[in-house]
C-alpha cells in the first residue's frame, strides 16, 4: 500500500492505495464517489470518464498512483454550486438519458469538449463522444442537447 494524495472535486484527499489500484477503484471504493460508473473495465465504454487535470481520461485504465498530487473532477464535481449544469439540464429535457448508466461519463466528456470548443459542429460533437457507449438513446438526443447547451440551437425540440 502506498499513500496517495490528490485533489478530488476541489478537495485535497489522501488514502492508502494498492499498487495495482485504478483511479476508478480509488474514486468509488476509497472515496465513495459512485457517480463514476464501473462499466467494461477495459476502456471501451467510457462510463468511467473523469477529468484528470481538466482532460478526460478513462479512470478504469488510469493507475491511481500516477495521479499523485493531481486534480480529478468527477460528475459530482462539475459544478461548484452542486446544481445541475446546463448540459445536464438539456440532456434531461431532450430525452438524452434513458437508463442513465452512460450519463456521467458522457456528461464529463461533453463538458470538457464544450469548454474548449465553443462553436462545435454536430460531427465534432459526435466525434467527441465516440468513446462513450450509449445503448439506449441512439445519440441523436445527446447530440441535440449538447448543441443546445453550447448555444447553437434554440430551445425548440
Amino acid at each position: 500500500m502506498q499513500q496517495l494524495t490528490l485533489t478530488v472535486n476541489g478537495t485535497k484527499r489522501t488514502l492508502l492505495a494498492k499498487p495495482d489500484a485504478t483511479l476508478l477503484d480509488v474514486l468509488r471504493d476509497g472515496f465513495g464517489l459512485c457517480g463514476t460508473k464501473r462499466g467494461c473495465e477495459q476502456g471501451s465504454c467510457g462510463a468511467c470518464t473523469v477529468l484528470l487535470d481538466d482532460e478526460p481520461v478513462l479512470s478504469c485504465l488510469t493507475p491511481a498512483l500516477r495521479c499523485l498530487d493531481r486534480c480529478v473532477t468527477t460528475i459530482e464535481g462539475l459544478t461548484e454550486s452542486g446544481e445541475v449544469a446546463e448540459l445536464q439540464r438539456q440532456l434531461v429535457e431532450r430525452g438524452g438519458i434513458q437508463c442513465g448508466f452512460c450519463t456521467p461519463g458522457m456528461v464529463v466528456t461533453l463538458h470538457a469538449f464544450l469548454r474548449h470548443n465553443l462553436v462545435p459542429t454536430e460531427d465534432e460533437i459526435r466525434d467527441a463522444i465516440s468513446g462513450n457507449l450509449c445503448r439506449c438513446t441512439g445519440y441523436a438526443k445527446i447530440v441535440k442537447a449538447a448543441m443546445i447547451a453550447s448555444g447553437l440551437q434554440g430551445e425548440r425540440s
